[in-house]
């Protein structure tokens, strides 16, 4: 079986860092983990300027791997859901922390940990069939609130997140979070030719900007997230999460 995550050399000082775990781009706990290591890898080379975050298939991303926590809970252990959060938090962390800029690459459904990637990019160009939003709560999950919170502004963020609601590109492009809105035909061109134009730039400066950038934000994303998990692993003790992702995978989700 392919990698769930593989990267490429696009053209000089750009790196491509490609998701595609059919059918829906749901990672696996190593998923999870292999894609931190991969945009923190291409960050370390002195040789890429800018990576580029995509994915083939249906959608960019829809979150985590609800069969593989299921069949551990099933068992009385929670390994996968512990390897879950890990995993989740290692991969947005590596997007915030890596030492160039990332530009997120989204096309179709962009769904929980896909919210979490997004939200830590640096720039986001998407598809005109984008949608974006976060169903932990008819997962019976917590999670992600941090990155959705800087894609839209609060009210809608707390709406979004408690009706397991869904926004599209054009809406997000409103509000300035998306940079660019186009044909999903286009959207490979469309982060390329973005990439270009920093990749242009003198690789010192806009590394020490990163840095920079990130020093001066307001939200510690970090602590943010791992004090959202802490709910999730609440609700799974208690038996909201097991239900719910049973009937999630026995059809019968919202």
């Amino acid at each position: 079986m392919p990698a769930p995550v593989t990267t490429a050399r696009a053209e000089p000082g750009i790196q491509l860092v490609t998701v595609h775990a059919p059918p829906v781009n749901a990672l696996t706990v190593q998923g999870w983990f292999d894609l931190a290591a991969a945009v923190t890898a291409a960050g370390e080379d002195p040789e890429c300027h800018v990576v580029v975050l995509r994915a083939e298939g249906r959608g960019f991303n829809a979150g985590v791997d609800i069969k593989e926590i299921q069949r551990e809970s099933e068992d009385g252990s929670y390994t996968a859901l512990l390897g879950a959060n890990r995993g989740c938090a290692a991969a947005f962390s590596a997007v915030y922390e890596c030492a160039v800029p990332v530009i997120a690459a989204v096309h179709g459904f962009c769904l929980g940990g896909g919210i979490g990637l997004v939200g830590n990019a640096d720039v986001v160009v998407a598809a005109d069939d984008a949608t974006f939003g976060l169903p932990e709560v008819d997962r019976g999950a917590l999670g992600a609130a941090t990155h959705l919170a800087r894609l839209v502004p609060q009210h809608l963020m707390r709406t979004l997140y408690y009706t397991a609601g869904t926004v599209d590109a054009h809406q997000l492009h409103h509000h300035g979070s998306v940079y660019q809105v186009v044909p999903k035909a286009e959207l490979d061109e469309t982060a390329l030719a973005l990439a270009r134009r920093i990749a242009a730039k003198d690789t010192r400066v806009i590394r020490a900007a990163k840095e920079a950038i990130n020093g001066i934000d307001p939200q510690p994303v970090h602590r943010s997230y791992r004090f959202e998990q802490g709910f999730t692993f609440e609700l799974n003790l208690a038996g909201a999460g097991d239900s719910a992702r049973q009937e999630f995978l026995n059809g019968k989700g919202n």
